[in-house]
């Protein structure tokens, strides 16, 4: 089969009820903390995109034994520092970068040397944003100019470390917070507004962590040495694969969804703040509180008329996935739109700022770009009569699934390459789309 996707007909006018799968950073979190744990934990409703299995080969080639389900997944920890390989083992991160990253922090206590590879699009990612801070533990590092392939060999006795988190990155302070389990101390940590996945699991377990919270950074504090106990999960939806139904309902005609059992954590809501800020009509229902994470249902109407932003960059760090979906948005507004402080967008999947920015050239939208900001000059009226072509976008699964949504909203002809970019975070991407009514060639 061909792996792109060819659009020419707008979506129809929809009032429907979607069910998303389960959140891609609380299930990878959820397996790394689980291989931690003496005994077997379980999980309900994890995403079984290609960023898990990843992680879950990843852990068995560390000795970590686990059952993938129909609706579930086991995993069979083998207890703190346990991990049980040979020397030079080699471990494929993929497309992860959450994994990449956060897994060189279970491996500070490993005296065997171990390396790290990725895909084409992984290699290109920092990752001396984490070797350098947990190069303080101890663990010594070989890579390739601050990128992968990584070979790490640990130390028998971490020691803790005073760690500032400058870029805004929950991956860089998950990482530190996965070493500070190993040492023998207290490991503090003044980071950035980021998401707050792990603090939260980590109470959940129980562990030994303090967190106070300030307007701009977060305060936290991690003894390390305790075990860690078995962690049974209902994972609930991902808000970041939610997204694309949230501004394709919104930017739709006469429609109306609802999105049920949405991990709401308010580190991951930026994009609903943002789009409430537009004049785009989002509203919680259900609400309740989930082993320390918000949950609840969403209600999402289709908005005729799109205010434009300037926007604030305290929500950044909220709505980090979804800028590209935030910028469609933005294209429909009366009025120009202004995004800053936005150079993180570059150091995912694909510089994600400049093809925001390219695809809405494309559509015919004008924009200002620089290193860290974007303009966008919305066009209420805008509808597509042209053919467009989407690649060479390093198979960023966000930048395919967001043309499909510009696509169907704006019209045009598109075609859109590396469709089975979305099996990274969203494998069922299409066919939910399809159940809204979206027709493709």
């Amino acid at each position: 089969m061909p792996n792109f996707l060819k659009i020419s007909k707008r979506i129809k006018p929809f009032n429907k009820s979607l069910s998303i799968e389960g959140d891609k950073s609380l299930s990878i979190r959820w397996a790394l903390l689980a291989s931690q744990a003496k005994g077997k934990s379980k999980c309900k409703n994890i995403l079984k995109s290609e960023d898990i299995i990843s992680t879950l080969k990843c852990l068995k080639k560390l000795g970590v034994y686990y059952k993938l389900k129909k609706n579930s997944c086991e995993i069979f920890g083998n207890g703190l520092n346990n991990f049980r390989y040979k020397k030079n083992t080699i471990l494929d991160a993929g497309n992860s970068g959450t994994l990449g990253r956060l897994i060189l922090g279970l491996l500070v206590h490993s005296e065997k040397k171990i390396s790290i590879k990725g895909d084409k699009s992984l290699s290109k990612r920092d990752f001396e944003r984490v070797t350098y801070p947990l190069g303080k533990f101890g663990a010594k590092f070989k890579t390739n100019s601050g990128k992968l392939p990584i070979s790490i060999i640990g130390t028998k006795f971490p020691k803790p470390i005073r760690y500032y988190e400058k870029k805004g990155s929950a991956q860089c302070k998950s990482s530190v917070m996965l070493a500070a389990l190993n040492t023998k101390g207290t490991t503090f940590i003044k980071a950035k507004k980021s998401r707050t996945h792990t603090e939260i699991l980590f109470k959940n377990l129980k562990l030994p962590i303090k967190v106070k919270r300030q307007k701009k950074f977060d305060f936290i504090r991690i003894k390390g040495g305790k075990s860690i106990k078995p962690l049974h999960y209902n994972m609930p939806s991902d808000i970041s694969s939610c997204a694309f139904f949230i501004v394709l309902t919104a930017l739709s005609n006469n429609s109306n969804l609802t999105i049920k059992n949405v991990n709401v954590n308010t580190s991951r809501t930026g994009i609903i703040k943002i789009l409430k800020l537009m004049g785009v009509f989002i509203e919680m229902k259900n609400k309740k509180i989930y082993k320390g994470e918000k949950v609840a249902d969403l209600m999402v109407k289709s908005k005729d008329s799109i205010k434009p932003i300037n926007c604030p960059k305290s929500l950044n760090s909220a709505a980090i996935d979804e800028f590209l979906l935030i910028f469609l948005v933005a294209a429909k507004a009366d009025g120009i739109s202004y995004f800053r402080d936005l150079s993180e967008l570059n150091q995912k999947e694909s510089p994600r700022l400049l093809w925001g920015s390219k695809i809405l050239n494309k559509m015919g939208i004008k924009t200002k770009l620089t290193k860290n900001s974007i303009k966008i000059y919305g066009n209420p009226s805008l509808q597509i009569k042209k053919s467009i072509v989407i690649k060479n976008f390093l198979k960023d699964h966000r930048v395919f699934m967001s043309s499909v949504v510009a696509a169907l909203v704006f019209g045009g002809n598109w075609k859109i390459f590396d469709k089975n970019s979305v099996n990274t975070s969203f494998p069922t991407f299409i066919s939910k789309i399809k159940s809204l009514g979206a027709n493709f060639a």
